[in-house]
């Protein structure tokens, strides 16, 4: 029997969404009835509306949708804006205050503490720039990631183009919006490997292929050369099935197919109708892609795939996996693991990465960001799957003058390894999900390592993810060291703990954590990274990245050397919250639901 989801889905789904949030929206938020909640709060996803956890009733989330991380000018300045004047909470957070954009792992960006009432005009001011929340959520395809620099820097094969078409024809086909689950598309076209293709549902990696001219078809804007070998071919591998969460991770894998670049589309497309059509809609702990590919085998997909593509594929090509470099725990001089610091652009400008630890810009600096691109740049900023953003297009004339801007002092091009390498995810303080409160702990924490931790001079990053629970929104899964959510006891008091692995990364091979402690107090975690850390440094070879020290170690003594430890200096933000308060920074009564002015609602109103 399909799940309940799939009959709120078959009765409404999609674009047509859109009309009755607007209606509920002018209605004010008492007219969604009780009863119907979930199922209308369901639905509401698919157009990046997401409904805050219990406790915090009639304040909403919105994601939104910027294929590939670009954002054109104009359009940064306008979420900031959006931000500043309708993503305001009743009470401030502690690190952050009120009012701040968060950036993601998808290259995307969020929105807190909105009214569903304000969501219409909100549509209004972002789409006025070009600016969408579309399938920005729900069981449909989820913002494709590409390299955030496709189109700005060297790339193997271009990649923006194709991003841009599969955003336009399969992504805004609403045929396809209803999906078994979410999915996820990347597409790499750099040596880097940026866009992770090995964690999506579908990937596609550079490659190149060796083809007897005699048996390609005709095409004028092919570019090859010809050796004795036959005619050098760029274009694409294709990986299927990878993904994270639920602590059942797996790598995406091989289809055994090369694809030239004008077949890539068809390629992509013809794996979302089939993955449409047959994907689990009854199971929705077990069908995500990743899941489709176990069941179904990938000799058994590339058969399905051959029979319907209009072309036959090659197969696999010669890939570049063995450069890629991004969180790929290899050393700096084998290439950037992110896209922080300052680069050249094959137009022989600049772009600047910046590092916005763990994603978290108030909108006011949003705003600051917007105008430092305008006037520095081209305006266009872009975003990476670190939740960082990249000014682009900047001269060389304009560079230094940009570096010596006081924003750039905050949040800076060469940042301390913690503040570059953490990660995290949404955390309790709006999710529904999570175990526990991640950000403002996030916060705290690398600020606690970067005052009391020394790294030796060549390492300039470890990779520290953290999730709020198994879902690993946060990426945990792939990190140096990952986190996840958990709770437990201290004390004989419930308190908000956290599992730790090491050695997961994205690259060449790519390696998911290994627990390493499991429900340490949230307290005695940053001793823990930093007991961890020490030894790193001390017992490092020259040159070691930490992956390569912790494969080399060997997890036994990893785990003598990652002890638990509360530290001087060092305090948790919300360690008994547990999830026990409306919003783990206020233990007194919650304010929801509110009315449009964001004035409580009484119960006799």
């Amino acid at each position: 029997m399909p799940h309940k989801k799939e009959a709120w889905k078959d009765e409404l789904y999609g674009d047509a969404v859109r009309e009755k949030i607007e209606e509920f929206a002018a209605r004010g938020w008492e007219s969604i009835p009780e009863e119907e909640r979930d199922e209308w709060f369901s639905r509401f996803k698919f157009w990046g509306v997401f409904h805050h956890r219990g406790g915090q009733e009639s304040y909403f989330m919105m994601r939104l949708t910027n294929c590939g991380g670009v954002l054109e000018p104009g359009q940064l300045r306008a979420i900031g804006e959006v931000a500043r004047d309708y993503a305001k909470g009743p009470v401030d957070n502690p690190e952050f205050g009120d009012a701040w954009i968060d950036f993601t792992t998808r290259q995307s960006i969020q929105l807190h503490w909105l009214k569903l009432e304000d969501i219409p005009e909100i549509w209004d001011k972002l789409e006025a720039v070009g600016v969408s929340s579309r399938s920005a959520g729900g069981d449909t395809m989820r913002n494709i990631s590409g390299c955030p620099v496709a189109g700005k820097a060297e790339e193997y094969v271009e990649s923006r183009e194709l991003l841009d078409d599969i955003q336009e024809g399969i992504r805004g086909d609403d045929a396809l919006c209803n999906m078994p689950r979410k999915f996820n598309i990347s597409v790499t076209g750099c040596r880097q490997g940026c866009a992770q293709d090995s964690i999506n549902d579908i990937g596609l990696e550079p490659a190149h292929k060796f083809i007897d001219s005699d048996e390609r078809s005709s095409s004028g804007n092919r570019k090859s050369s010809i050796s004795d070998d036959g005619e050098e071919v760029k274009g694409f591998n294709v990986r299927v099935g990878g993904g994270l969460g639920g602590r059942e991770p797996r790598k995406a894998r091989s289809l055994d197919l090369f694809v030239e670049p004008d077949q890539a589309y068809e390629t992509v497309r013809t794996f979302v109708e089939y993955y449409h059509e047959e994907g689990n809609r009854q199971n929705r702990s077990k069908n995500r892609g990743r899941f489709f590919v176990d069941e179904h085998g990938t000799d058994a997909i590339r058969e399905e795939m051959v029979e319907r593509l209009s072309f036959e594929p090659e197969r696999a090509g010669t890939d570049f996996r063995g450069e890629y470099t991004y969180n790929a725990g290899k050393p700096t001089e084998r290439g950037a693991h992110d896209h922080v610091g300052i680069y050249d652009q094959a137009d022989g400008k600049n772009y600047v990465g910046l590092s916005v630890p763990i994603g978290r810009l108030p909108a006011e600096e949003a705003v600051e960001l917007a105008a430092l691109a305008d006037a520095y740049g081209s305006g266009e900023i872009r975003l990476s799957r670190r939740q960082n953003p990249i000014i682009t297009d900047v001269p060389d004339g304009n560079l230094s003058n940009l570096l010596n801007e006081p924003f750039l002092s905050k949040y800076k091009p060469e940042p301390n390894p913690f503040e570059r390498g953490t990660m995290a995810c949404t955390g309790t303080e709006f999710c529904s999900l999570a175990l526990t409160e991640t950000k403002a702990r996030s916060a705290r924490m690398i600020r606690w390592l970067r005052d009391n931790t020394e790294l030796p001079p060549d390492v300039d990053r470890i990779k520290i993810h953290y999730s709020g629970c198994t879902a690993d929104c946060g990426q945990a899964m792939t990190a140096d060291i990952g986190l996840q959510g958990m709770r437990a006891r201290k004390d004989g008091e419930m308190v908000e703990a956290l599992d730790v692995g090491v050695g997961g990364g994205i690259g060449e091979d790519p390696s998911f954590i290994e627990w390493v402690r499991q429900r340490v107090p949230a307290d005695e975690v940053p001793g823990m990274i930093a007991n961890l850390v020490e030894a790193f440094a001390a017992l490092r070879e020259e040159g070691q990245t930490f992956r390569e020290w912790v494969d080399a170690t060997g997890h036994e003594t990893i785990v003598e050397l990652a002890e638990p430890e509360e530290v001087e200096g060092y305090e948790d933000p919300c360690l008994t919250d547990g999830k026990q308060s409306w919003y783990p920074f206020d233990d007194g009564e919650s304010p929801a639901p509110t009315d449009a002015e964001g004035q409580p609602i009484s119960a006799d109103d």
